[in-house]
This record gives structure tokens, sequence and C-alpha cells, in this order.
């Protein structure tokens, strides 16, 4: 277990404080886990009330002990309610805020009243595009963490070449993977920002039923064990000749990779066979465009129109109505954060720091679906790919 450098949360929390300067914004207060973690260090249950200047300070309801163990901040404080921290921030001399940031887009509304009510007459607004940027760019820290993600999710693939069987369910590969991830450390949660985006370690399935769609913003979603839980693996037993595929997040100390690899026993349709050698030319021309100053809309234009150039118009990232309008995500302590590779982000550019999955795939209703996707980052010598397992098409 790593606890995240004091210097490192000092610099998020000023690489923020920054932004809050050019917004006007006097105050942060950050209650989200994923966004706790990233400028605390921890999780544990509070909110961190971070000035336009001066130290930020992290108030815990519980467990404040665990926080200051945990945590590299300062000011670890223990409070009882949201109407105890304007006296607790006046006790640091710091004034009373006017304009306050919040995170809008995963805030309760009953939170977010109860914090208003210590405030009335502070004008409140959206943190979190701010707190995104932030988040945007990955340290070397950040980024060597990511690295031993790649390792771990590389141990998954490698075991899936050792245990897949015919007739054994989707849902008994996806524990025999998932029960090598936890040895090596995941989290066994795959946290995302988006609004009731649940999952666990990624998704495994096989035939038909990688192209069966979900309430899930992804190129596949599978049926799932229930309708509870309508993604991801089901009891579906896994034949010859037709796609498995293992779309793995590797989780290590918060930080998670994205890989997805596609194995058969025994073969495959030419048409699949030729989705998969496409997807992959997808992904090469990828590696080509994305550089330091390339909106991140234009990677999306270029790549899916070189897939519509091949002829999947109707089944790229996705089958005919269930199509998504994205090719990779950003990641690092959520797996949906900046960049997009996404259509219509024309205004924003890749930058050095950031890292994204890339994920090029073709679904065929009632037949499989079949792509690639592996997490890169975009470093001062140019682009570079975290995950490391082989890219080929594993024939059983």
């Amino acid at each position: 277990m790593r606890l995240t450098p004091a210097i490192e949360l000092e610099h998020r929390c000023k690489r923020l404080q920054e932004l809050m300067s050019q917004n006007g914004l006097d105050a942060v207060i950050i209650t989200q886990n994923a966004d706790l973690f990233y400028f605390t260090g921890t999780v544990q249950s509070g909110c961190l009330y971070l000035p336009r200047q001066g130290q930020p300070v992290y108030l815990v309801r519980r467990d404040v002990a665990r926080a200051r163990m945990e945590s590299g901040l300062r000011e670890v404080l223990a409070f009882g309610s949201p109407k105890d921290i304007p006296g607790i921030v006046a006790g640091f001399g710091y004034p009373e805020a006017k304009r306050i940031g919040m995170e809008f887009d995963v805030l309760p509304v009953g939170m977010f009243e109860r914090y208003r009510k210590v405030w009335p007459a502070a004008e409140f607004s959206d943190a979190t595009p701010l707190i995104r940027l932030v988040r945007m760019i990955k340290s070397h820290y950040e980024i060597h963490l990511m690295q031993d993600a790649a390792d771990q999710v590389d141990k998954v693939y490698q075991r899936a070449k050792e245990v897949i069987r015919a007739g054994m369910t989707d849902l008994e590969l996806a524990a025999e993977l998932e029960y090598v991830a936890r040895q090596h450390g995941h989290l066994g949660l795959i946290r995302m920002r988006v609004y009731n985006g649940e999952m666990l370690f990624g998704h495994t399935f096989s035939g038909s039923d990688s192209a069966v769609p979900a309430y899930t913003d992804t190129p596949f979603g599978g049926m799932g064990p229930s309708p509870s839980f309508g993604q991801g693996a089901s009891y579906k037993p896994i034949g010859r000749n037709e796609p498995i595929i293992i779309d793995f997040a590797g989780s290590i100390d918060g930080y998670l990779v994205d890989q997805t690899r596609v194995f058969a026993i025994g073969g495959l349709s030419d048409r699949l066979r030729k989705g998969f050698d496409d997807m992959l030319k997808v992904q090469e021309l990828m590696k080509q465009i994305a550089c330091a100053g390339t909106p991140w809309g234009e990677v999306y234009d270029r790549c899916h129109s070189l897939a519509c150039e091949m002829g999947y118009a109707n089944s790229f990232m996705g089958a005919k109505g269930a199509q998504v309008s994205f090719i990779g995500h950003g990641l690092g302590v959520e797996i949906d954060e900046y960049p997009f590779i996404a259509k219509g982000f024309k205004d924003q550019t890749l930058e050095t720091g950031m890292a994204w999955a890339f994920e090029p795939k073709v679904v065929f209703p009632g037949e499989g679906a079949v792509g690639i996707e592996n997490t890169f980052y975009l470093s001062n010598e140019g682009l570079k790919q975290l995950t490391h397992s082989d890219d080929s098409l594993v024939i059983l």
C-alpha cells in the first residue's frame, strides 16, 4: 500500500488554486471520493476546504485518526457538520468566501442544500471542470502507478491463455481472471464519474453476448448475470470459433489502465478476423496523429473516417442504433477522465502528461465483436504505450 506523497498533494492543490484565481473562486469544497483521494490521499468521510490562497483544510467526520495517518496534508481536523466549517476556516485567518465551487456533476442535491445553508449569501458554481483539468495532467508518480496497473493486467492476459476452455461459462472465466487480478493488488472497484456508472473489473464475455448492447456508455455491453446488473459476463458457455473478449481494467493503489484483448478457440470467421485487423489499423492511425496540440475531436474524426472507409459505418463502436460517440477516454483515478477522444471536441487539444485509453471496436449482432484497447500517455518524447500485452488475436 502506497501513500500519496505530500509533495504530490501540495502540487495538485496549488494547481487548482491557480485555476480558482483565474475563475474568481474564493474556495472550493470537495466531497466526492475520487476527488478526495486525488487531493488528500485518502477517502475518509468529510470534505476538503481549499481556499484560493493558503493551506487546504481536510475536515473529517469518520475516521479522523485514519485520515491523519493516510493523508499527507498538514491540516486534518475533525468536524461534526457543515455548519462548523466557517468557524474552523476563520481560525486559520481565511476570509469569508463569497464565491464557492463544488462538484455539481456528482454532488447530491440534498448535500448541496446543507452546504448552501451555511453560506446563504455566497454564490455557488461548478468546480468540476477545474478539478478535471488539474487531474487531466499526470505526474511521473501517477504514471508509475499506471505502469504497475499495466503489469497487473498483463498477468490477467497471461492467465486467460491458460484457463480458457470450451464449455466454461463467461462468469467462470471472469472469476478466474478477477482472482488473479486481486492476487496482484486489484482493488476490486473501477471508479467512474458518470452518474450510475457501475463497474467491477471490466467486461468478459464471448460470442453473440459480446455484441449485446447494455445501458453502459460502452461499445461492448453483455447480458450480465441479472437485469439488476445488466452488463458483462453471463452464464453463457464459451464455444469454439467465436470471439472471447477480455476487456479488463487494471487497478493499483487507486490508479487505472484499460486493456482489451480477443481470444478464440479454434478460429474466427473471415469477417471477424478482418474486423480485428482493421481495428489495429485504426489504432495505428491514432498513434501517428496523437501529439501535443492536436484537437481531441480531430483524432476522433480521422479515426472514425478510416473505420467508415473500411466499411464499418454501421458497426464501429457498437451495433447500429447503439453506437457510442467516442473512441477513447482519459483515465487515472476514474475511468472517464479528460481527454475524450470523441465527437465534437474541437477546441480541446492534447497536452503532454495526458493519459488515455483508445479502443477501436466493431460489433456484429448475433455473431460477436472484436477490437483492441490500450492505454497511452503523452510524454515529453511523444506518445508512449503503458499496456504491453501482445496485441495479436490469440487462437487457442
